[in-house]
């Protein structure tokens, strides 16, 4: 019944196992992978005809986390998955990346891949699997997919390299100072394609080299596939790429000129309208049967790339008359909001990002739900892309898998600089406003963050700063690299590489490959000139501020305090009424966490004290030989029992109420009556022992020896 396929291979510390031909046999391609006990299903369809009139390769990725993976039951109200949570949207755009521009030029079918975990080990990250079973689904497919690729997840501890290392690891690196590094490689045995990553102030040598080795342990996978292709692989899809050189060839005639001069103008809007107007006066110039050509989209796009491209290699000449590693010019300025805890407004060029920081309680905390456990995140940061930033009308919704992916990106720049969560117990939350975009706006959201977040106070251990570089790589081997990319030299170039960091060392980079050929010279080259515009734009933004300014007189304030674990559940109190009066009676909201660290917090300091009081007076013990105001709450006819120290009670023996004899403790107290002790000890049985007359009863002072003999006399 089934024609089952496997093929597996040692690969670190597990067994990577591919196996098709048994599950959805009617999908194009199917294969399920396994590492260690990750299993992900992937499998691929794709249309066997062009849809008429389609001008983009419709390629969709959608990877899927099934709580049944880790034996969980989803929660909220239904009970099942809804949504994408953000994990698995980001998982999804790390698989498209680098498969995306493997597929053969000109081919515009729809696919369809489609990754759903079925099990999970809490050891290995499912999303290395599902982006190893989707290449392997796509090559046994017959789609022509110029594949395959392999990737791998890298650590970096103690000065080595360590290959897809634990979930638990890589949770959060700020926990973990040991681990220094969480970076994702995928690409094919000859080159690298996509670099994802979150560190903590790598050098570029540390970098590089982390890119190198990741590159190295690809290179079996990629057989692997390959091995499991030549026995399980259907017939290649039948296409033959469109030739539309004679098309190009008139393009190029009629309108070479046009187009240079379109993009020789430096403004933006004016740039697009006037490239728009070459195109349209491009078509009318050509035969009917020529501007009627299914391929016209493509050879104008070619045009465009041929003009760019030419001037940037043969003269080092950019669009807005830049040299290939100059930044456009920068304005910082923060405090630009009067009400909000903080806030930038950076502006490079073009581009343009205002940020805001709120600062939160634990109340705040992000309660992420997954597969390997439900934990808490206190720093937040969301991305906006509106359409006005960029000139357009558009329709306006929830975020999508871009904004999401770029507000990662930023998340990933800032992490390492962010002080502890001991030393600053706040919950940070960045939105960032995108209002101009012409380049990299997710490296100005990293730079406005930066400065948004020193703007509110947050003690940052150092500014952080990001830049986009670009590529252009030509037959021939020439290239040229850019700083601060332009979106047209985006679109149009071979690379994008968004690299950020303080001036110690990376704290992020992002690489994404159109074409085959990267050699670690040029990667190197563009770290290094990275490196450079990073300084720059570090030291510009130092104008503005360089370092935590003045807290917000708006935020909230935060008083820690540390309680033994085993006196929370007296803080809380039975069903949350001790806490609940602690509330209400100091107005302060009060937060404690299962390792006894207390948060206080209010706008108010008095607010803060008095809630930090009444939590101690439930955990501290008293200190024997200190002195103590008390009520009396009890008289009988050996003492008197005083509350003295929250709910602590204590005896005053008659003989120690005053220093004459009574007939009975009523002779000098009443219930209700408010009176200084000693606390002298405690007794065999652990009960409190106080004493009055050594401790003067109006000042609250302790009698000195002398002064108590004579008394005694």
């Amino acid at each position: 019944m089934f024609n089952v396929t496997t093929k597996s291979m040692q690969w670190g510390e597990d067994t990577l196992t591919l196996e098709t031909g048994k599950v959805a046999r009617q999908a194009d391609g199917s294969v399920i992978a396994t590492l260690g006990e990750t299993s992900v299903m992937a499998n691929v369809t794709f249309a066997k005809e062009e849809k008429e009139g389609q001008g983009f390769f419709p390629l969709t990725v959608h990877y899927q986390e099934k709580y049944y993976a880790a034996g969980k039951v989803p929660g909220g109200f239904f009970k099942r998955e809804a949504r994408p949570t953000e994990k698995e949207t980001l998982t999804a755009r790390l698989i498209d990346r680098p498969i995306r521009p493997l597929f053969v030029p000109g081919f515009k079918n729809e696919v369809l891949v489609m990754c759903t975990v079925l099990s999970h080990d809490l050891v290995n990250d499912p999303d290395i699997v599902a982006m190893i079973a989707a290449s392997a689904a796509l090559t046994v497919s017959g789609v022509p997919f110029m594949g395959p690729i392999g990737g791998c997840r890298v650590g970096y501890a103690d000065g080595e390299y360590i290959l897809n290392p634990d979930v638990e690891d890589m949770q959060d690196l700020r926990n973990d100072p040991e681990h220094r590094l969480d970076l994702v490689v995928a690409g094919t045995k000859d080159a690298v394609m996509m670099v994802e990553s979150e560190a903590y102030e790598l050098s570029e040598d540390e970098m590089l080299g982390a890119v190198q080795f990741a590159h190295e342990q690809i290179k079996p996978v990629c057989d692997l596939i390959i091995d499991l292709a030549e026995d399980a692989a259907k017939e290649p899809f039948d296409f033959t790429p469109p030739d539309y050189s004679a098309l190009f060839d008139a393009v190029k005639a009629a309108g070479e000129t046009r187009m240079r001069d379109a993009y020789a103008i430096g403004d933006k809007q004016e740039r697009t309208t006037a490239i728009a107007a070459a195109r349209e006066a491009i078509a009318a110039e050509l035969s009917e049967e020529q501007a009627a050509d299914p391929n016209l989209d493509a050879a104008l796009k070619k045009l465009e790339s041929t003009v760019l491209r030419g001037d940037l290699v043969n003269d080092g000449k950019r669009i807005d008359g830049r040299d290939l590693q100059t930044v456009r010019q920068i304005e910082s300025e923060v405090g630009f909001l009067p009400r909000t805890h903080g806030s930038a407004l950076f502006t490079r060029g073009e581009t343009q990002a205002l940020v805001v920081t709120t600062l939160g309680t634990g109340d705040d905390e992000q309660i992420i739900d997954a597969l390997h456990g439900n934990f808490r995140s206190n720093f937040l940061l969301h991305y906006n892309f509106p359409p006005y930033s960029v000139g357009e009308a558009g329709r306006v919704g929830p975020p999508g898998r871009r904004e999401i992916g770029h507000g990662k990106l930023a998340w990933r720049a800032l992490q390492a600089v962010l002080p502890s969560a001991t030393d600053f117990p706040y919950t940070i939350r960045l939105v960032s406003e995108i209002t101009e975009s012409n380049g990299s706006s997710s490296m100005a959201t990293v730079c406005g963050s930066s400065l948004s977040m020193m703007d509110a106070g947050v003690p940052l251990k150092a500014p952080v700063a990001g830049v986009a570089m670009g590529l252009v790589l030509e037959d021939d081997g020439r290239f040229a690299v850019l700083t601060d990319i332009l979106g047209d030299e985006d679109h149009l170039g071979d690379m994008d590489f968004k690299v950020a960091g303080t001036e110690s060392g990376i704290t992020s980079l992002q690489m994404d490959i159109k074409v085959a050929g990267i050699t670690p010279e040029i990667m190197k080259q563009a770290l290094a000139q990275a490196r450079d515009g990073r300084m720059h734009i570090l030291g510009e933004m130092n104008k503005a501020l360089s370092e935590a300014g003045d807290f917000s007189i708006h935020a909230p304030r935060i008083e820690t305090m540390q309680i033994d674990p085993d006196k929370i559940r007296e803080v809380i109190g039975s069903g949350g009424k001790v806490i609940r009066e602690i509330v209400e009676t100091s107005g302060a909201k009060v937060d404690v966490n299962d390792d006894g660290i207390v948060k206080i917090a209010s706008p108010d300091a008095e607010s803060i004290q008095k809630a930090y009081d009444m939590i101690h007076s439930i955990v501290a013990e008293p200190e024997e030989g200190k002195v103590y105001r008390g009520t009396v709450v009890k008289i009988v006819d050996f003492g008197a029992f005083v509350n003295f120290f929250g709910k602590r009670d204590g005896l005053v023996h008659v003989s120690q109420i005053a220093d004459r004899r009574l007939n009975h403790p009523s002779d000098m107290l009443k219930e209700g009556q408010e009176v200084w002790v000693k606390l002298l000890g405690f007794d065999d049985r652990g009960k409190v022992r106080l004493s009055m007359k050594v401790v003067d009863q109006e000042t609250g002072e302790e009698i000195a020896p002398k002064n108590k003999e004579k008394a005694d006399g």
